[in-house]
C-alpha cells in the first residue's frame, strides 16, 4: 500500500516550474524534483507535518522531514553568502511542527541587495521512495494553498541503492566548494552517485549522512577546506569514489597538512622514449603541420616550504609576488593585440579575483607560508572548475595554475617570464602549456604543441591559433614517453603526431611543409585582391567572428566582412545577462572595425552543447532535439527583447543583417519576425536590417523553396546540418571521424537548400566548417553556393582556389559527388579533382 502527503504553499509568491529557476543545479534538478515560488511574502511557514531539520549550512535553508521523505526549502539563490543576515529562525532543530506554523523570518530587501535571486526552490531530496503525483505552476499562491501531493511507496518497496555485499572502500576528500557542502555541492555529489548501485556514505566532524540525500550532505556542516571520509560498499564502490573524485580533490597523505588540496597529477615516472616508427591520435586545437623535434617541459610541481615565517613576512612576500606578477601581465597587455590581449586581461583580473585573494590570505593567517597558501587557495578553486560539466569552464582551471605557476617562481627568486632555450623547429610536449608558458618561449624557434591533456578551447589554444601555431590536446600519457630529441612530424589537420618516422617519410613531410608555406606566401600576397573565378564570378569570402577582437586578424586575412558573429560567445562566462547598452557597444564595436563591411549578427545561439551560465535551461535527456537556437530565445522573450533593441540600435552604425538560427518551420519565422517588430516599435520609427535564417536541420532544407520566399537571406549551417541528417552527435568522440559534412545526404540537401534561394533571388551562404575547408570549396560553388563565411586562417587559401576553377568545372564536380554513397569516397574525389588542376588541397 502506499500513501499521499499534501504540501501547502509556505510562502506568498508566483509558483514556477523548477526549470525556471536561476541556476542550473536546481532548474535541471540535481537537487531534486519540486518546483519553486518567487516570494512576496517575508515568513515561511510549513508546507505539513513534520520534523524541522535545520543545516549548518546557514538559516537560509531548512527541511522538514516526512513520511521518509525530506523536504528542503532554500530561500533565494546564493543566499549562503549572505551569512545569515536577513533570516530568523523560529524553530530549532528536531521540533515537531503543523502544516502553517512559522518557521522562519526572511527580508525580501536584504536578500535582494545581497543574493542573485529570492526565488525559493522547494524539492525533494532525492528518494526513489517518494514522488510527486500533483503540483501547481504558474499561478499566484498564499500560505496554505494547495502545493504539491506526494506518494509515498510502502515500506520496503523500493531503496536509494542496492548493495550486493561486495568490498567496502574508503577515500579522504578536500571539500573545495564555495562556503563548504550547501545545496548546490550537495546536489552534485548525490547526482554524481545516482546511476551507481553503491551504498555510500559521508563522514565529517564525528557524523555520517547518506551521500545520496542533499539534506544530509548539507547537514553536516562541513566548511571549505575541510576533510571528508567517503565509505562505499557494493560492486560500484570503486566507481562512485571515482565519481565523487570529480567533484572533490583527493585529501594528502596523513602526515600533511588537512587542509591542503593535493598537487595537480603529474607523471612522476622516469621518461622511457618510445621506441620505433608510432602514430599517435590526438584533438586538435590549432591547425597546421610540422616538422620538428621533440622538447619535452618538465612538471611544474615544485616543493614549497609549509610553514611561513610569520603572517607580516608571508603577508609581504605574497603582495610583492602579485604586484609582481601583475606589472609584467600589465606590461605584456601594452604589447598585445587581439586574442592575446583578452587572455592577458582575464589573468589580470584573476589575479585580482577576492575569492582567491581572501582564501590565500586565511591561510596565511593560520600560519602557513606564502606560497604554500597561494597554491592552496588557486588549487581549491580550480578543483571546482574542474567539476562543472561545461568544457569551456574546466579549461579556466588552467588560468588558475597558470597564475600558481607565475607566483610561486616569483616566491622562489625566479623570473616567470624565463622560457627554456629552444632549438630550432621544437616541438614542445607537456602534460598541460600555460599560456604565460607559451607566450615565455622563442617563437622563431617553436614549431608546435602538443599535450597530454587540456581542450581545444582553452586560452592556449586559442592563443596557438592566432599565431599559426599547430597544436594538439587530450592525447594522454603515451606522448610523455616521448624522449627529447626525438624525431617528430605533427599533422594537426589530420589531428595525428608521427613519431620517429622513417627517414623517407621525414624527407616528404618536409617537402610538404616547405611547399604548403611557399603556397601561403604566395596566397596571401594576393589575400586583398576578390575572389573571381576563372570566368568572372564573384564569390563573397567573408570571416566567422567571435568577438571584437578577432576583426583585425580578420581583415589582414584578407576578409571581405563578417558572415556570422557567434554571439553567445561575447558574454560567455557570465552569470547576468548582458544588458542592451552593453551588447550595443560590443555589435557596435564590431561594425566600428569592420570600416563599413557588413556584418552578420546571429541571435543568440544556447542549447544543446553550448551551455550559458546565465541562461539555465531545463533537464532535456536529449538536449540537441529540445530548446536550441531560436526555439531558446522564444522561450526567453524578455532576453531575445534586450537582443533585438541592441541590433537595430547597432545597425545604425553601419551594414548589418540578422541571422535566426535553428529554423524548422515557417511558424518559427513568423515568431521572430512579431518579436522583431516589437522591438522595433520600442525604439520608434526605423528601417529594418535584412533578416535571414540558418539552414541548419533537414526539415528546414526540405522547406527551403517556402522559407527562401519568406527571407532576405539563406546562410547554411553544415555543423549541425550534417548531425542532424547523419544522426551522429557532433561531439561524441567515437562518432568524429565518421561525422563528415562532405556526406552526399548532406550536399543533396545543401544543393535543395541553393536551388530555392536561386529561384526566390535570394543570397545562399555556408558559414559552417565546409566553408573553411579547402577540400570542399569547389564542390560547395558547384552546388551553388556564391558566399563562404570562414575561420580567418584560411581566407587566403579560400580566395586562391577560387581564382583557379571555373564554375562549370565545379558543377561537374558536385554532380559526380551527389551521385556517391560516402563521404569518404567524395573527399578521395575532391582530393583527385584539386590535385589534377594542380591546387595543392591540403585536407581540413
Amino acid at each position: 500500500m502506499s500513501a499521499t502527503v499534501q504540501l501547502v504553499a509556505p510562502l506568498a509568491g508566483y509558483v514556477l516550474a523548477l526549470s525556471e529557476v536561476p541556476d542550473p543545479v536546481f532548474a535541471q534538478g540535481l537537487a531534486g524534483d519540486g518546483l519553486a515560488i518567487d516570494p512576496t511574502g517575508e515568513v515561511l511557514f510549513a508546507p505539513c507535518d513534520g520534523e524541522v531539520a535545520l543545516l549548518p549550512a546557514g538559516r537560509h535553508a531548512l527541511a522538514l522531514r516526512v513520511a521518509g521523505a525530506e523536504v528542503l526549502m532554500h530561500v533565494g539563490i546564493d543566499t549562503v553568502q549572505l551569512a545569515d543576515r536577513g533570516f530568523e529562525l523560529l524553530v530549532a532543530d528536531g521540533d515537531r511542527v503543523v502544516a502553517g506554523q512559522p518557521l522562519l523570518n526572511l527580508s525580501l530587501d536584504v536578500i535582494a541587495r545581497g543574493a542573485r535571486s529570492a526565488v525559493t526552490p522547494i524539492v525533494l531530496s532525492p528518494n526513489t521512495a517518494v514522488s510527486i503525483t500533483r503540483r501547481v505552476t504558474g499561478r499566484v499562491v498564499a500560505p496554505g494553498d494547495f502545493l504539491m501531493e506526494l506518494k509515498v511507496a510502502a515500506a520496503g518497496a523500493a531503496s536509494d541503492a542496492s548493495v550486493d555485499g561486495g568490498p567496502v572502500r574508503r577515500r579522504q576528500f578536500v571539500v573545495a566548494f564555495d562556503h563548504g557542502l550547501h545545496a548546490r555541492p550537495a546536489a552534485l555529489i548525490v547526482a554524481a552517485l545516482r546511476t551507481l548501485s553503491a551504498a555510500v556514505t559521508l563522514e565529517a566532524h564525528g557524523r555520517r549522512a547518506n551521500a545520496r540525500s542533499t539534506v544530509a550532505l548539507m547537514s553536516l556542516g562541513v566548511r571549505a577546506g575541510e576533510l571528508v571520509e567517503a565509505v562505499a560498499s557494493g560492486a560500484d564502490a570503486a566507481a562512485a569514489l571515482a565519481a565523487l573524485q570529480t567533484l572533490m580533490p583527493v585529501a594528502p597523505a596523513p602526515h600533511a597538512v588537512s587542509m591542503q588540496p593535493p598537487p595537480v597529477a603529474r607523471p612522476q615516472t622516469p621518461i622511457v622514449p618510445l621506441s620505433g616508427p608510432q602514430t599517435l591520435p590526438g584533438v586538435i586545437a590549432a591547425r597546421g603541420f610540422a616538422v620538428g623535434v621533440a622538447v619535452v617541459l618538465a612538471a611544474m610541481d615544485r616543493e614549497v616550504p609549509e610553514r611561513g615565517a610569520g603572517v607580516p613576512a608571508e603577508r609581504a612576500a605574497l603582495q610583492r609576488a602579485l604586484d609582481g606578477v601583475r606589472g609584467a601581465l600589465e606590461q605584456r597587455r601594452a604589447d598585445a593585440s587581439g586574442a592575446q590581449r583578452e587572455i592577458l586581461e582575464a589573468h589580470l583580473a584573476l589575479i585580482a579575483d577576492p575569492e582567491l585573494l581572501e582564501r590565500a590570505q586565511r591561510a596565511l593567517l593560520e600560519g602557513y607560508g606564502a606560497a604554500f597558501g597561494y597554491r592552496q587557495a588557486t588549487r581549491a578553486l580550480a578543483a571546482q572548475l574542474d567539476a562543472l560539466e561545461d568544457p569551456r569552464f574546466r579549461e579556466r582551471a588552467a588560468d588558475l595554475r597558470d597564475l600558481e605557476r607565475q607566483v610561486l617562481a616569483l616566491l622562489a627568486g625566479e623570473d616567470p617570464q624565463a622560457g627554456p632555450a629552444l632549438p630550432q623547429s621544437a616541438i614542445v610536449i607537456a602534460q598541460e602549456i600555460l599560456p604565460s608558458q607559451l607566450l615565455s618561449l622563442d617563437a622563431t624557434r617553436l614549431a608546435g604543441l602538443v599535450m597530454a591533456s587540456g581542450g581545444p578551447t582553452s586560452h592556449v589554444a586559442i592563443l596557438a591559433a592566432a599565431r599559426g601555431l599547430p597544436a594538439m590536446v587530450a592525447m594522454g600519457e603515451a606522448v610523455l614517453s616521448i624522449g627529447p630529441g626525438t624525431s617528430l612530424v605533427l599533422d594537426a589537420d589530420a589531428g595525428q603526431l608521427l613519431v620517429n618516422p622513417p627517414a623517407e617519410e621525414v624527407v616528404a613531410a618536409r617537402t610538404r611543409l616547405n611547399a604548403r608555406l611557399a603556397r601561403e606566401t604566395q596566397d596571401m600576397a594576393h589575400a586583398h585582391e576578390p575572389a573571381l573565378t576563372r570566368e568572372g564570378v564573384r564569390i563573397s569570402v567573408l570571416c566567422n567572428l567571435g568577438g571584437p577582437h578577432e576583426v583585425a586578424a580578420a581583415l589582414a586575412a584578407g576578409a571581405e566582412g563578417c558572415g556570422l558573429l557567434r554571439t553567445e560567445f561575447l558574454f560567455l562566462d557570465r552569470r547576468e545577462p548582458p544588458g542592451e547598452e552593453e551588447q550595443t557597444a560590443v555589435y557596435g564595436a564590431v561594425l566600428a572595425a569592420l570600416s563599413g563591411r557588413p556584418l552578420t549578427i546571429r541571435t543568440l545561439d544556447a542549447g544543446g552543447d553550448k551551455p550559458i551560465p546565465y541562461l539555465p535551461l531545463p533537464h532535456e535527456d536529449n538536449p540537441a532535439l529540445g530548446l536550441r537556437g531560436l526555439r531558446t530565445s522564444l522561450w526567453r522573450a524578455d532576453l531575445f527583447q534586450v537582443q533585438l533593441r541592441a541590433i537595430l540600435r547597432a545597425a545604425q552604425q553601419g551594414p548589418c543583417r540578422i541571422l535566426l538560427p535553428m529554423v524548422t518551420e515557417r511558424a518559427d519565422l513568423t515568431q521572430a519576425r512579431e518579436a522583431l517588430a516589437t522591438a522595433r516599435r520600442a525604439l520608434g520609427p526605423g528601417p529594418l536590417p535584412p533578416v535571414g535564417i540558418m539552414v541548419e536541420t533537414p526539415s528546414s532544407a526540405l522547406l527551403a523553396e517556402e522559407l527562401a520566399g519568406a527571407v532576405d537571406f539563406l546562410s547554411i549551417g553544415t555543423n549541425d546540418l550534417s548531425q542532424y541528417t547523419l544522426a551522429m552527435d557532433r561531439l561524441h568522440p567515437a562518432l568524429a571521424g565518421r561525422l563528415d559534412a562532405l556526406h552526399p545526404a548532406v550536399l543533396r540537401l545543401i544543393r535543395m537548400t541553393a536551388v530555392a534561394a536561386h529561384r526566390s533571388a535570394r543570397e545562399v551562404a555556408v558559414c559552417g566548417a565546409l566553408a573553411s575547408d579547402p577540400l570542399a570549396v569547389p564542390v560547395l560553388l558547384g552546388l551553388g553556393v556564391r558566399e563562404l563565411s570562414c575561420v580567418p586562417a584560411v581566407i587566403a587559401r579560400i580566395k586562391a582556389l577560387v581564382r583557379g576553377v571555373t564554375v562549370a568545372d565545379c558543377e561537374a564536380l558536385a554532380n559526380a559527388a551527389l551521385k556517391l554513397d560516402a563521404a569518404q569516397a567524395v573527399r578521395a574525389l575532391a582530393r583527385d579533382w584539386q590535385a589534377q588542376r594542380g591546387l595543392f588541397a591540403e585536407v581540413a
